[in-house]
């Protein structure tokens, strides 16, 4: 098996899933109204014209091209460790892939609509998380993950 194909399949996998929910919700929600789904979750479908947590999100479109740029010299960079990474290190890989589907999903957006289509919206009561999507959970799960493995390495270094 060539060690290139699991980080291509779960990056691809991210991208699919991705997509196929942001069509779904441009086709099927109401934009701006929630749709409970259960008492700490709604379907919420938003435009972000920012980054995380809508970061410079009214800045007058100029952080649609920043946030491209980032997004691409990211993935770049991604691509070519990946491409460098034995397969033996499969934590990493999975890791990198998921940041990479997750940002390569988002840029679409941003291409595409010129902002990212956002529809995950979690709550306790009042107070809402800022409203997400899958490709925003990939790159959380893969940072997360990238934490835990450094993590990891600097505790054995240590031993």
């Amino acid at each position: 098996m060539r060690k290139d194909i699991l980080w291509i399949s779960i990056t691809l996998a991210i991208l699919v899933v991705d997509r196929i929910t942001k069509i779904l919700v441009l086709h099927y929600l109401p934009y701006a109204q929630p749709v409970v789904v259960s008492p700490f979750f709604n379907l919420f479908f938003v435009y972000n014209p920012g980054a995380a947590f809508s970061f410079l999100g009214n800045s007058g479109g100029w952080q649609n091209w920043l946030f491209s740029a980032l997004a691409l010299v990211v993935s770049g960079f991604i691509i070519v460790k990946l491409w460098c990474t034995a397969y033996q290190q499969m934590c990493f890989q999975v890791s990198l892939a998921l940041i990479l589907g997750g940002a390569l999903g988002n840029l679409y957006d941003r291409i595409v609509y010129h902002h990212v289509i956002d529809f995950l919206d979690f709550y306790v009561k009042d107070w809402h998380w800022p409203a997400f999507n899958i490709a925003d959970s990939a790159i959380c799960v893969g940072a997360i993950m990238l934490i835990w493995l450094s993590i990891q390495y600097n505790t054995n270094l240590k031993k």
